[in-house]
């Protein structure tokens, strides 16, 4: 594997305001340079493989990309906190320890406190099915999307627009009706170039999920940019250590989609990584005295 410094570039595409014919050159170049003339994308509901071409892309969409830039580039992070959504953090008062760390990761817009997960945010996850389910109208009314994003202050906003086919025109719709209005907070993608080669590395030593959870692949990029990371709120079973009942998440009672994630198996892979001493996974409550 690369040393880490050479791959931040190819981590994620930034979105800053570029000339349209530019943008949309940059975009379909980068698809083909990468990914070969399409992306071979599963339909996981009807299981057809679907092409992304990229001379499909309209040149009437107003694209904001700066390929191969990183977001925090110049400077390495220190203690990291990837914070997951599972219901273990629910009074489990690591909101001060969480606080404390150098860069803070959270996911989907997952809702903030001070107890027991702390209020401290520097990237957070869009789902772009969030979008999808929550914002359908988020050309004409952007202010609830804006509002629940403003919560972060000016954290960078982080979606998969590569994933799968229906995620990228709804990535490009959430980067439009934010950039304007916030243009301090970013927008940022992940590099298809750098999802596909995190699915093989992962592939390659026995992870057989249909796709890496979101939780899963920013702990492996944390893993390259930080120090020290330390991982809360992963926890994919029905109950705790003590074998109280635990929610899938911290925030509402929602259940995870089987047929998308193997929890279990990459849980496996979280405490490797522990025993390792590669990462600390935090799996009780916090100190109260933290700091």
């Amino acid at each position: 594997m690369s040393h880490p410094e050479e791959r931040r570039t190819h981590m994620f595409l930034c979105t800053r305001s570029f000339s349209l014919n530019r943008t949309y050159t940059l975009l379909r170049n980068y698809l083909r340079t990468n990914l070969g003339r399409f992306i071979q994308e599963q339909n996981t509901e009807n299981k057809n493989k679907t092409e992304h071409n990229p001379d499909t892309i309209k040149s009437d969409v107003h694209f904001y990309v700066c390929v191969q830039d990183f977001p925090w580039s110049g400077r390495r992070l220190g203690r990291c906190a990837v914070v997951g959504s599972g219901g273990i953090l629910k009074n489990s008062s690591c909101g001060r320890e969480i606080d404390s760390a150098d860069f803070v990761i959270r996911f989907n817009l997952a809702s903030i406190n001070d107890s027991d997960v702390g209020l401290k945010t520097d990237l957070v996850t869009i789902n772009p099915s969030q979008i999808q389910r929550e914002y359908k109208d988020l050309e004409k009314k952007p202010n609830p999307l804006v509002e629940r994003v403003s919560v972060y202050g000016n954290a960078s906003l982080v979606m998969p627009a590569f994933a799968y086919t229906f995620c990228t025109g709804l990535s490009i719709k959430t980067l439009k009706a934010l950039h304007p209005i916030r243009p301090q907070q970013p927008v940022v993608f992940f590099s298809p170039y750098y999802l596909q080669t995190l699915d093989r590395f992962w592939k390659g030593r026995g992870l057989k999920s249909i796709r890496l959870s979101s939780g899963f692949m920013l702990i492996s990029t944390a893993l390259e940019l930080c120090e020290h990371v330390h991982v809360y709120g992963f926890w994919p079973f029905d109950t705790d250590l003590q074998d109280n009942p635990v929610p899938y998440h911290y925030y509402d009672l929602r259940r995870p989609s089987k047929r998308m994630h193997k929890m279990p198996e990459e849980f496996v892979r979280l405490l490797q990584l522990h025993s390792q001493g590669a990462l600390t996974l935090h799996l009780r409550p916090c100190s109260s005295d933290a700091s």
